[in-house]
């Protein structure tokens, strides 16, 4: 028997391709399945069943398409709504995945109210069980995604859900979450890479906590959350079909110029350091070298049309695949090449920083300090007279944004280099500060959180 994590580090998810030489199953695949299909290729297996944890919040699911291309039992929970045949399955029902794989449902609510994790047992081997976004590595998922009004309720769910596997799976099962490497579906964030029942015991805040004090921390620590989650469960229940991955139209300077004047977003998809060298007045930055889908999702006004700008095809493709996770399937327009390539005017440049140079510009000038990242973060430290506007806030309170030269930070500048190319395409004087948070305190005052408290 082989377990394969297919990794989507962008949505910090990971969905898992199961076989024992002849037949297959998958739990949670994400919507671009050519991944998973040419996994079954290479090792010449046949897929029965697609097993779904939950009702994603984080992304689009590639489940249902992937049991119609390859003829698998699409298995969902028979309590949720959705607008599809599929194979119901409740809690306590075990299905035989070829001659030796047995897949049992188990009830983890706690992420969603129909959440189940899935026990799988086969003669010889150590058990597994596939817990989605119940209990991760050293944390839980979140609870607070269906909205406050089950936020309570929820988290006293998962604490019940974390402890009911471990009080009924052996301490060796290996535990194979679907969150919590980056994602925002999980509270808090580990860098494990793996773990078991007995290791989540020793180390898990549900396994070694109260319930109480488990249930204070966690919802203590619960920070915002990326916009574009309210669109994935409607678009879950509805069922997804497969994406579109054909090259989008290529797109001319005059055609480009067209769709900045009207509103559209036209996002190049270079480093922060190329755009802030040269791009094209009115366009967005977000790079593919950071958490691009999630920040663009976050950001976009939902339904607003995309044209993307990259070095070449393949980044275009790359941006295009990470888009479909998210739902957004139908870009306008692309163009590859260089800002020349894009324009006919000069293309246009804002200056990069350190927080050094911040440092010294405050000496000798007034200059606004713009901190974007997060409430926790701006909780933990920041800049005394910063102004603070979460990235994901921004784009409703660019008015907010005091008069005079902008310069922009986060913790390392990715984020910030986002909101520059915001701040520039509203015709603001901006710099970016392209360095690390970190480094900031060897040259700034940094108000520490004992000075202003949570």
């Amino acid at each position: 028997m082989e377990i394969v994590a297919i990794d989507t580090p962008s949505l910090g998810d990971r969905s898992y391709l199961v076989h024992d030489g002849e037949v297959a199953f998958v739990v949670d695949p994400q919507r671009d399945i050519d991944r998973v299909l040419s996994l079954l290729e290479d090792r010449g297996v046949r897929l029965t069943h697609v097993f779904e944890t939950h009702i994603h919040n984080d992304y689009v699911t590639g489940g249902l398409a992937l049991a119609r291309a390859t003829g698998a039992a699409y298995h969902v929970n028979a309590a949720d709504e959705v607008s599809f045949d599929r194979a119901p399955i409740e809690a306590g029902e075990l299905v035989r995945v070829g001659q030796a794989m047995t897949v049992r449902a188990v009830a983890t609510p706690g992420h969603t109210f129909t959440h189940l994790a899935y026990v799988l047992e086969t003669p010889g081997e150590v058990p597994a069980v596939f817990t989605g976004g119940s209990l991760l590595f050293g944390s839980t998922g979140r609870p607070d995604l269906l909205g406050p009004a089950h936020t309570g309720e929820l988290v006293h769910a998962q604490y019940a859900s974390a402890r009911r596997l471990a009080a009924d799976l052996p301490d060796e099962t290996k535990v194979f979450p679907t969150h919590g490497f980056g994602s925002f579906c999980s509270a808090t964030q580990s860098e494990a890479d793996s773990s078991t029942i007995g290791t989540e015991k020793c180390a898990n805040p549900a396994l070694t906590q109260s319930e109480q004090e488990y249930v204070d921390a966690l919802l203590a620590g619960l920070d915002a959350y990326p916009a574009y989650y309210a669109q994935m469960g409607p678009a879950n229940a509805a069922g997804p079909a497969a994406p579109d991955l054909s090259m989008p139209h290529p797109a001319d300077k005059d055609e480009l110029k067209r769709r900045i004047d009207a509103g559209e977003w036209v996002v190049d998809l270079r480093t922060r350091t190329a755009f802030a060298s040269g791009h094209v007045a009115g366009t967005l930055n977000f790079g593919l070298d950071g958490n691009f889908a999630t920040y663009l999702g976050w950001l976009i006004p939902w339904g607003t049309p995309v044209t993307l700008l990259g070095a070449t095809s393949e980044d275009v493709a790359a941006a295009q695949r990470e888009l479909v996770r998210i739902g957004i399937d139908r870009l306008e327009a692309a163009a590859t090449g260089t800002p020349g390539d894009w324009t006919g005017t000069a293309p246009e440049v804002y200056p990069r920083a350190s927080f050094a140079d911040l440092a010294l510009v405050r000496h000798h000038r007034p200059v606004v300090t713009l901190d974007v990242r997060r409430d926790g973060e701006w909780t933990d430290g920041h800049i005394d007279g910063a102004v603070h506007i979460p990235l994901h806030g921004l784009l409703d309170r660019l008015g907010e944004v005091p008069d005079g030269e902008v310069w922009v930070h986060c913790q390392s500048g990715y984020r910030a280099s986002i909101a520059a190319s915001l701040l520039a395409a509203a015709r603001r004087d901006v710099v970016l500060i392209d360095d690390d948070f970190d480094l900031a305190g060897d040259v700034l005052a940094k108000v520490p959180v004992s000075a202003h408290g949570a």
